[in-house]
């Protein structure tokens, strides 16, 4: 049984929705409903939360320790091999106690691409760690075939050992048919357009702000606080971090979902956004552009004025708007964690062979 055992990092699944921990519990959901013989351990320094299977095939261990890095580096690689663990998934950060098993997935190599939009000692830190884990991988996983070019063109080591698997929808995205009485306990009136994520300068929220007070409209910015500069204005309406459902329902009474960062590796928000019936603008930012296809309005510029000017145009055209909905329900149809999760199994059965 050891010879089939994978070890995950699974420390994010406990913590906030975000991006990243919105792909390790649709993983392990996905996982939970394929037929594999493997088995998995799934690793954090916090209590198992509900919602995560414990079952003959799912173990969570609880692994406390002092400092994150030492947890990633020794205390979750040593444990896992104590127990009997061949292969070993991470994300980023990928221990040289890994040994020759180890995976790791990348979400976007964007402290390469854009330096800037990162706190000099997380870039650095980013620019050195992560092409030392990819190099001592087995295999990589990219997030998209964009996510899994750009890797391979800034650490040429992943070339022939990195494969892209799309996220998927997350299991708690429902569209809301009625998100009055959400929308009024935020206190959130009248019509709006509604962005959605942390505020660091990669996200480029001001380009919303600014396009969103350009066409006369509302502006609802929900997500963590994060560094930079910070969504101000009369038109501006902060909701701060909400819950999965309230989400869903600011997605489902949005008009338009705004999609500006500068780089996405994927971009969780804009499938959310599909499956509440939200229509999207976004960015050419990235793996963006790919994850919409023709569902979403792609706005080539980065000029409020010409996202001004798109927003006004899209949003008095009622036969656009509904067109959007339509292609936006049926592209979300292609981001499933079930088949992703086959897909990772794929990979960790390659490892272990």
């Amino acid at each position: 049984m050891s010879g089939q055992t994978v070890a995950i990092d699974a420390r994010l699944v406990a913590g906030a929705s975000t991006g990243d921990s919105s792909y390790w519990s649709g993983l392990i959901y996905g996982l939970e409903r394929i037929e594999t013989t493997l088995r998995f351990l799934l690793f954090s320094n916090a209590p198992r939360p509900a919602g995560i299977p414990e079952s003959e095939r799912f173990q969570w261990i609880h692994l406390p320790a002092p400092h994150s890095r030492w947890w990633s580096w020794v205390a979750f690689p040593l444990r896992a091999r104590k127990l009997g663990a061949r292969a070993i998934h991470t994300q980023y950060n990928l221990s040289p106690l890994a040994g020759a098993y180890g995976i790791t997935t990348v979400h976007d190599v964007s402290f390469f691409i854009g330096p800037e939009w990162f706190q000099p000692k997380d870039r650095m830190l980013l620019q050195r760690m992560v092409p030392s884990s990819v190099r001592r991988a087995k295999r990589v996983i990219a997030v998209s075939h964009t996510c899994q070019g750009e890797i391979e063109r800034y650490i040429p080591e992943a070339k022939g050992k990195t494969r892209a698997i799309y996220n998927g929808l997350p299991p708690w995205v429902k569209r809301v048919d009625d998100p009055t009485p959400v929308l009024q306990r935020l206190g959130v009136e009248g019509r709006y357009l509604l962005t959605v994520g942390t505020r660091w300068p990669r996200k480029n929220m001001g380009l919303a702000v600014l396009a969103a007070g350009l066409a006369g409209q509302k502006l609802v910015v929900t997500g963590k606080a994060g560094w930079g500069d910070q969504p101000e204005g009369a038109h501006i309406q902060a909701v701060g971090y909400v819950s999965n459902d309230d989400l869903c329902a600011l997605y489902s009474g949005a008009a338009l979902y705004l999609a500006p960062s500068r780089h996405e590796g994927f971009g969780i928000p804009v499938i959310e956004a599909f499956a509440c019936g939200c229509p999207v603008l976004c960015s050419t930012g990235g793996a963006l552009p790919e994850v919409a296809g023709d569902a979403a309005v792609v706005e080539p510029t980065w000029e409020a004025a010409h996202w001004g000017e798109t927003i006004r145009e899209t949003l008095s055209n009622s036969s656009k708007i509904e067109g959007l909905r339509q292609r936006g329900l049926a592209r979300v149809q292609q981001f499933d964690w079930v088949d992703s999760a086959r897909q990772t199994a794929e990979i960790y059965r390659e490892v272990l062979d």
